[in-house]
């Protein structure tokens, strides 16, 4: 252990007491604009609805449980999701959607040109209920003012002045990400509600892919695996990746056992990463990085015995479209962040390749049969 210095224990003990000291100013401001800003507006049958997720993949993937809730509220209502460009390809063309209202950048809030777009975009729409499924108290502003009577969202200390329909969360309480949207979506329509994260498959996407499967001779059961993930335009969080050696080693075993062939996929940026697995497996490997769109990815992931990959948005894509899936999880929490779907597995901090392929292949394997009593 390091020797410690006086002077060190002394700028240390100043510095969290000026973090403390502006934290507590920030409440403060906060818990002031939460009583300037009225609250406790009355759900009602809205016509014209947008839902808030400007980013990322997997946060969008997931908040397709409150859409779907929400159209199954408001049959008849238009919705639309206001999305960057980036994270709006992975729910096009959801039959949920009447339309997506394209943000510009993934973090919309962050800049003052991009925030006003942002107020002018939602003011054309002439929303009536809006649903924002962001903490920042800056989207909280942004809402409030594109002039939307009815606007529901995230409450977490004191950020979400600007709704009227604030729904209060614990920021410590380890509460799945997909149940906190739908209870907000639960809020605007006055009710509980709950779904699961879903994308339907899309079928041209589906065409392509059996064609591509056919050509790569792609002929019997197949594991994909996509060894990416922890970048986005909020953060680059590579410590989220499974090591292309101990991820090659798990995939020779569920190839084996399963008595599969192997898919190694990637978007345009992980081709390196891909390649790197490649060189470690020992199995016969496809790859295809920066190969497939979003819809093809996820027919392509449904088609397969397992797809298996890190907390990323695309195994969020794969689960929600239907994919038995794996999820390796590294340093985030199951508890937050696992794929809300009813056909996935979460592996938080698997010890070895050995322990996870025994986890997965356990899992894969369905229990017998109850005994039969005849006479």
């Amino acid at each position: 252990m390091g020797r410690i210095r006086a002077g060190d224990m002394g700028c240390g003990a100043g510095v969290q007491s000026r973090y403390a000291g502006a934290k507590q100013r920030t409440n403060m401001i906060y818990s002031l604009l939460g009583r300037i800003f009225p609250a406790g507006a009355s759900p009602s049958q809205a016509q014209r609805i947008v839902i808030l997720r400007p980013c990322c993949i997997g946060d969008v993937v997931m908040a397709t449980a409150a859409l779907t809730a929400l159209r199954e509220s408001f049959p008849s209502a238009h919705i639309s999701f206001a999305a960057g460009n980036w994270s709006a390809r992975a729910i096009a063309g959801h039959p949920a959607l009447d339309d997506i209202l394209h943000t510009g950048a993934d973090l919309p809030t962050r800049k003052p040109g991009s925030f006003w777009r942002l107020v002018r975009r939602l003011r054309a729409g002439r929303f009536d209920l809006a649903v924002s499924l962001v903490r920042s108290p800056v989207m909280s502003l942004a809402v409030c003012m594109a002039g939307i009577p009815l606007r529901a969202g995230l409450d977490s200390a004191g950020r979400g002045f600007g709704y009227n329909l604030r729904v209060k969360i614990d920021p410590t309480a380890p509460e799945h990400e997909a149940e906190i949207f739908l209870r907000v979506a639960g809020a605007a329509a006055g009710r509980n509600l709950a779904a699961f994260a879903n994308l339907p498959l899309d079928e041209s996407a589906r065409a392509a892919v059996q064609a591509r499967l056919r050509a790569a001779g792609v002929g019997k059961s197949f594991i994909v695996a996509h060894p990416g993930g922890g970048s986005n335009p909020g953060a680059q969080l590579a410590a989220k990746q499974y090591p292309p050696a101990q991820l090659a080693e798990l995939l020779d075993t569920l190839v084996k056992e399963t008595d599969s062939e192997l898919i190694l996929l990637g978007g345009p940026g992980d081709t390196a990463l891909v390649a790197a697995v490649g060189r470690h497996v020992q199995a016969p490997a496809q790859q295809w990085a920066g190969a497939l769109s979003f819809a093809e990815i996820g027919a392509l992931a449904a088609a397969a015995r397992l797809y298996i990959g890190n907390d990323s948005g695309l195994t969020h894509l794969a689960a929600a479209s239907g994919a038995k899936t794996i999820m390796l999880m590294r340093i985030t929490d199951p508890r937050r962040y696992a794929p809300w779907t009813v056909n996935s597995l979460a592996l938080h901090k698997p010890e070895s390749p050995a322990s996870a392929a025994r986890d997965i292949l356990a899992w894969l394997t369905p229990p017998p049969d109850p005994p039969r009593i005849v006479g």
